[in-house]
């Protein structure tokens, strides 16, 4: 008896898995046969796409008040090492996706969080040498991040104005 279970329950196991030598026949094409077909996407892959970098290093000199280099990858410094501007770009429903997670973050490392009005959805996060924005709409998701401006950080607002020119300029 013991000589029969043994290779009965491998031979279920194999089976449950795949592994036997017939192979199933795939299912035919129509309605229903592809599965993932079915998921909600919109249309066209609306909100999918990853949008480029929206700046270059002029137009980010130009809203920051200061002189810029391109480091490459959205990212952009002072030349000097020290003021730092980027911008990450994703889908918007990607955007979505971590919006919740990174809006809770910002309120751990922000002395301020500020909910977005107007197109989209976002916020704006300050502290004092550094602050971030995320927004999230039809054209992507962006999440800029300024750190260590003397200029902007020996003003009151002198962050949440830059950021708030930055989020201006970027497409909805």
């Amino acid at each position: 008896m013991r000589r029969l279970i043994l290779p009965a329950v491998l031979a279920a196991a194999l089976a449950l898995t795949g592994c036997d030598s017939s192979e199933p026949t795939p299912p035919e094409a129509g309605p229903g046969a592809d599965a993932e077909a079915d998921l909600d996407l919109p249309a066209g892959d609306a909100g999918t796409e990853t949008p480029a970098c929206p700046f270059t290093a002029a137009q980010i000199s130009e809203l920051v008040g200061q002189s810029m280099v391109d480091n490459g990858k959205c990212s952009f410094g002072d030349g000097k090492g020290v003021a730092a501007l980027s911008v990450t770009t994703a889908s918007q429903l990607a955007g979505e996706t971590t919006y919740d997670y990174q809006r809770q973050q910002a309120a751990q490392t922000y002395q301020t969080v500020t909910d977005l009005d107007g197109g989209g959805k976002g916020y704006l996060a300050v502290k004092e040498l550094g602050a971030e924005a995320v927004l999230v709409g039809g054209a992507g998701s962006f999440t800029v991040t300024l750190s260590s401006f003397e200029r902007l950080g020996a003003q009151s607002d002198g962050y949440e104005q830059a950021l708030r020119r930055l989020l201006d300029a970027l497409p909805r």
